[in-house]
């Protein structure tokens, strides 16, 4: 690895309902191939899951803008522009960020749609338990295991949907699910992005083919929003995967591959 991709600054942004230390492999594997690699944080978020949990209330009223304002805050604290690598909302959030110039790269796997990009069916089904009461909007919210079970860990066994739900697992503000849900009836919808901003950095779009909450058609779907920037856009769909894919005992596959992308680009 060159001297300049050794300086590189990394940032991971997890998702909705899932805390950061679900970067935690990732994190030591780019650390050990010479990158500055942290986790983002989200409003109220605390250093663990277990004390995220007791004081979840903290988390409650949060929109994307503001998660994304906040983890811009973040952003300005390195000295030059760092790679964006997000799961679910964070790969929303990636390409937000990337689009407002904030990343020198970036990765959204299995990211949750933007306005103007189609939402499926299942996608609107993992968020009926948030979605049923409007009072919602301003609350904190848990999935339950059932529910993190069949949105998050579909493709792994029982026992690991077990394992992976008290370990990451955390509650969440239940805006930002309203928010992604309403985009295409809102002209001013928080989920917008840049995807004719020409001069930003290279993106990947990454796609669990097993994946019900973010199925690869919805990530091909913001594949082809971005035909009109001559920015680099990729794509890469792995088999077998479920919305786990980056905490499941098949990360490291996926990391690798996010490596030698990155590699390849210059990073």
């Amino acid at each position: 690895m060159s001297a300049e991709a050794a300086r590189t600054p990394v940032v991971f942004i997890h998702g909705l309902w899932i805390h950061g230390e679900s970067w935690r492999p990732w994190i030591e594997m780019f650390r050990h191939k010479g990158y500055d690699a942290v986790a983002a944080k989200w409003p109220g978020e605390a250093e663990t899951p277990e004390a995220t949990r007791k004081n979840s209330a903290v988390m409650a009223g949060y929109g994307l803008g503001e998660v994304a304002d906040f983890i811009t805050g973040q952003l300005s604290l390195f000295e030059e522009k760092p790679v964006l690598i997000g799961h679910s909302v964070g790969g929303w959030l990636v390409q937000a960020l990337l689009g407002r110039g904030l990343g020198a790269a970036g990765v959204a796997i299995d990211a949750t749609p933007f306005k103007g990009a189609d939402v499926s069916l299942s996608a609107i089904k993992t968020t009926t338990p948030v979605l049923k009461n409007p009072l919602n909007y301003k609350r904190t919210l848990s999935l339950t295991e059932p529910q993190f079970r069949s949105g998050f860990a579909s493709a792994v066994s029982e026992n690991e949907a077990r394992e992976l739900y008290h370990k990451y697992a955390i509650p969440g503000p239940g805006r930002p699910v309203f928010e992604t849900v309403t985009a295409p009836f809102n002209p001013r919808a928080a989920t917008r992005v840049d995807v004719r901003n020409a001069k930003r950095g290279p993106l990947l779009l990454v796609a669990g083919a097993a994946d019900h909450t973010v199925p690869p058609a919805m990530v091909k779907g913001m594949l082809r929003a971005y035909r009109r920037s001559r920015a680099i856009t990729d794509f890469k769909e792995f088999p077998n995967r479920g919305h786990s894919l980056i905490m499941d005992h098949g990360w490291k596959e996926l990391a690798e591959y996010t490596l030698n992308w990155l590699q390849a680009k210059g990073f």
